[in-house]
């Protein structure tokens, strides 16, 4: 999994609440178990019509938030069912970072697991940021995940929090395998003497 420690991009604002993981990839597109391939469809509803054509006015289709790395949704974002395949189509897409005043706790923990930082900062901040976003892609943030701050295209600093071990995981692109073998020492010592206590096994 790819490190995240300091990341400077465009903020898209997608001010909207309770954005559910079937809005952010439909269920016709979790066929698949491969991670990449699904960012061309996400919120696939809102970006294109019936015929499958770019719908010009949805945030993500505009030219100066196509390279989007970081969205500043409303609130609850990552409600429903509990599918991974929203944040594969997120980090597919490119989006990095996803700040909002708060998520759904399983799509919470799955953002950690697949390398995307999602903060979670009080309204008026998110107000902030997303007033800041609107500003296109010449207003860049600024997301330090050592320093746990967020810095605005102005300089307006927010401080958030995060757990110590997700931060842990993020800064050094741990994921669930990385993790495991991180102990790939121990587990072969492991190994080795069950092996010899345990020949028959």
């Amino acid at each position: 999994m790819e490190k995240f420690e300091k990341l400077t991009g465009i903020a898209a604002p997608l001010p909207l609440v309770n954005i559910d993981t079937d809005m952010i990839i439909p269920k016709q597109f979790l066929k698949t178990i491969k991670r990449s391939g699904l960012g061309v469809n996400l919120f696939d509803e809102m970006r294109y019509d019936r015929q499958g054509n770019e719908i010009p006015d949805f945030v993500l289709n505009k030219p100066q938030y196509r390279e989007a790395e970081i969205l500043v949704a409303g609130d609850n974002f990552g409600c429903g069912s509990s599918r991974e395949h929203a944040p594969w189509a997120l980090k597919d897409f490119g989006i990095k970072c996803v700040i909002s005043t708060s998520f759904a706790d399983i799509f919470y923990n799955n953002c950690f697991k697949n390398g995307i930082l999602p903060i979670v900062l009080p309204q008026e901040a998110v107000d902030a940021l997303m007033k800041d976003a609107e500003k296109g892609s010449n207003a860049r943030m600024i997301v330090d995940l050592e320093a746990q701050t967020v810095t605005s295209s102005d300089g307006d600093v927010f401080t958030f929090e995060v757990d110590s071990f997700k931060k842990h995981c993020l800064l050094n692109g741990l994921d669930d395998i990385g993790l495991t073998m991180e102990k790939a020492g121990a587990i072969d010592t492991f190994e080795s003497q069950a092996s010899q206590a345990r020949p028959w096994v």
